[in-house]
């Protein structure tokens, strides 16, 4: 899956650049910048999961800078305006209400998948574990269910992250699209994609499966 389709590679400055260099974290001898990607012997540098760290320990990488690894990959995330923001507070106040100290609400948190590999969510519903999560970023088995809220990055969230999610056994994934005020709900995760996507309008209501205590309505999300 390539993750460049639909999302913006992060560019790197010369000087950035340079201190990867210096730092071993992109090979000195066959890596280069070219618009400010980072390509070795011709191909796209992937980093991992612990070149990702490394970059925002050395503050290449800055609190400043919306970003995520996909496959390698250093995605620019799309800025969230209020209506993403006010969707996501909504969804918080709400599971907050309906679920209890059931179980944990992370939101925009690392999703550990595999090395190279580790989005932020908007929000996840985790299972309870007595560290919060401190001791290690969650990964797929702990999420009962992920939600991306989606304005300008529908295409992305409904492709490439389904995808995403669906090869590394996220049960159930929301994707809730604010332009046409839907939510495209996935199940029935596989390696090649989710077995059934149903989408619910502002009308309609559901109970998520891992969760059987939620149902939630279209107007409970966008009012």
């Amino acid at each position: 899956m390539m993750a460049t389709k639909l999302a913006s590679i992060h560019r790197f400055t010369t000087d950035e650049y340079e201190r990867m260099v210096r730092l071993g974290i992109v090979p000195s001898d066959s890596a280069q910048l070219i618009d400010g990607r980072v390509f070795v012997d011709g191909s796209l540098w992937r980093f991992s999961t612990a070149d990702y760290y490394r970059l925002a320990g050395a503050g290449i990488l800055t609190e400043d800078d919306r970003v995520e690894l996909i496959e390698g990959e250093i995605l620019d995330m799309a800025a969230i305006g209020s209506r993403h923001a006010g969707t996501v507070n909504r969804f918080n106040a709400l599971l907050g209400h309906r679920l209890g100290g059931e179980i944990i609400v992370s939101v925009q948190s690392p999703l550990h998948i595999r090395d190279g590999v580790e989005p932020e969510p908007d929000i996840m519903v985790l299972r309870a574990r007595e560290d919060f999560y401190t001791g290690s970023h969650p990964t797929a088995a702990d999420v009962l269910l992920l939600i991306e809220v989606a304005d300008t990055s529908v295409g992305f969230d409904r492709t490439e992250k389904a995808d995403l999610y669906a090869s590394a056994a996220v049960a159930e994934y929301w994707l809730v699209d604010l332009g046409m005020k839907r939510v495209l709900v996935h199940t029935g995760p596989m390696p090649a994609g989710y077995a059934r996507v149903e989408t619910k309008d502002v009308d309609d209501s559901w109970t998520a499966i891992s969760l059987p205590q939620l149902t939630v309505s279209g107007t409970d999300i966008f009012g």
